[in-house]
């Protein structure tokens, strides 16, 4: 009990316990994946008691909510940068939000995994959700103003069109951009084969036309 205490107490004093539990989680989630250590774990690598995590999450889950929710609001803030309000084009611009997607994947696999592979119930953890969707409402507001150059007659949904490019960038980066041992081989750079398939899709809709 006496251990606990001192542990606990130099936890405390650990500096920001909180930054260093989510430092923690990330190191564990590129050597384990996200479902592949426990919440005492977190607590040993962050050099803390199994209690002292309790101060700030209430589980594993929590912590990597935490994680997954930091993840996507810098998801966020690079795709907007990439997109950059369509300039000098939206085509340009929509091409370079989809290399941005394959960077994100492949220089951050740990905020990556905890996105979109912890399995946690987004309707559970509001904070995360909510960040998700600004990520994911850069895709669409890129998407509503190609769809907006389409014939009124001929102009698909902008969500349909998000989604569909949002699948295409995220099984790319799933596939083949991931920057751990599950990346798989291909013969030519990802970016390569994105943008063939989005340019593919946008000559479909005849966005490229427009």
């Amino acid at each position: 009990m006496r251990w606990r205490e001192q542990t606990e107490k130099r936890g405390y004093h650990h500096g920001n316990l909180r930054e260093a539990l989510v430092a923690a989680a990330l190191d564990l989630i590129s050597s384990k994946g996200p479902a592949g250590f426990t919440f005492a774990e977190a607590a040993r690598q962050a050099g803390v008691s199994a209690a002292a995590p309790y101060r700030h999450f209430r589980d594993r889950d929590t912590l990597i909510a935490d994680v997954a929710r930091r993840g996507f609001d810098l998801f966020a803030e690079r795709l907007a940068g990439a997109w950059n309000e369509g300039k000098p084009s939206a085509f340009e611009a929509l091409m370079r939000l989809c290399r941005a997607y394959l960077e994100f994947a492949g220089n951050e696999p740990a905020y990556y995994a905890a996105m979109f592979e912890a399995g946690l119930p987004l309707e559970s953890h509001a904070d995360c959700r909510e960040a998700s969707e600004r990520a994911f409402n850069v895709l669409r507001s890129a998407c509503d103003v190609i769809a907006a150059a389409i014939p009124q007659g001929s102009r698909p949904p902008p969500m349909m069109m998000a989604l569909h490019v949002w699948s295409m960038s995220h099984g790319v980066a799933s596939l083949f951009a991931r920057g751990d041992a599950a990346r798989r081989p291909l013969p030519m750079p990802p970016e390569q084969l994105l943008e063939a398939g989005v340019m593919i899709y946008l000559d479909g809709l005849g966005a490229r036309r427009s």
